[in-house]
């Protein structure tokens, strides 16, 4: 049986190792280009090299990451993101993050998020409390400031053909005229990880891919944030999209949502 506990201590000591090289490739040059505007710079690659190694040998448990691949295992698989943001990543800015999460029984039970250029590590297990640099966060409050923020992912990225550039230029648009205000910050795991500790009141991934998702799922599910796919149905490791958001200002993405669906 897995104890997410001793695999959260295991993961702290590996993204300690990761986040130094993190920062010594800040601004790296893309060395492997997938498709049209998607690219992997050297310390992807050998940021998931070394996660991957050490996981695998001090778990046993297999590794499918966004580099390098493997096979996704529902009963027992870490997830990494080695650069979450890459383009952010490779330009200086700090929205930027290592994500890596242990699904167990199709779940996310661990998950790190690590912002090393903004010296901010969020951890959590399944059930306890979110942990940023050591301390934990209080629970989120569900009554969206006037100032609320809500983080939209990337308009431009070519991951989902079921959220396109147009449709997300509308949400983008829709969302400016309710309580909550639009900010594009290139980073799914940013956004995810912003949204646990309150600093934004919802954030929206279009991406389809678990490793973009699920570490963020898992912390805001336990900040208490509501937590669904894209299109508000219940999230797993293979849905397209996230929806995270205290419960009235989900709702408030979930009616502008509609209401774009319904003048199609």
């Amino acid at each position: 049986m897995v104890n997410p506990q001793a695999m959260l201590q295991t993961a702290h000591d590996v993204i300690r190792e990761a986040s130094e090289m993190f920062v010594a490739g800040v601004g790296a040059a893309p060395v492997l280009y997938k498709k049209h505007g998607d690219f992997a710079t050297e310390a992807d690659l050998n940021i998931e090299k070394m996660i991957r190694r050490r996981l695998e040998a001090e778990t046993g448990i297999p590794v499918f990451g966004e580099e390098q691949g493997g096979t996704f295992e529902p009963d027992a698989c870490w997830i990494i993101d080695p650069i979450d943001g890459t383009t952010n990543y490779a330009a200086g800015n700090p929205n930027c993050a290592i994500l890596l999460s242990l699904i167990v029984n199709n779940e996310p039970v661990v998950a790190i998020t690590d912002m090393p250029l903004m010296n901010m590590t969020m951890s959590t297990t399944v059930g306890q409390p979110v942990i940023l640099n050591g301390k934990e966060l209080p629970p989120l409050v569900d009554e969206p400031s006037s100032n609320a923020l809500v983080g939209v992912g990337s308009v431009g990225s070519p991951d989902s053909q079921r959220f396109p550039a147009r449709y997300r230029l509308k949400l983008i648009g829709w969302l400016s005229d309710t309580d909550l205000r639009p900010r594009i910050t290139g980073s799914v795991g940013v956004d995810l990880a912003f949204v646990a500790q309150g600093v934004f009141s919802a954030a929206l991934s279009f991406s389809p891919h678990v490793w973009d998702n699920s570490a963020g799922v898992l912390l805001a599910r336990n900040a208490g944030a509501k937590v669904t796919d894209g299109l508000g149905g219940e999230w797993h490791p293979t849905s397209l999209g996230v929806i995270a958001a205290p419960p009235k200002a989900h709702a408030t993405v979930m009616d502008t949502i509609a209401e774009i669906t319904n003048t199609k």
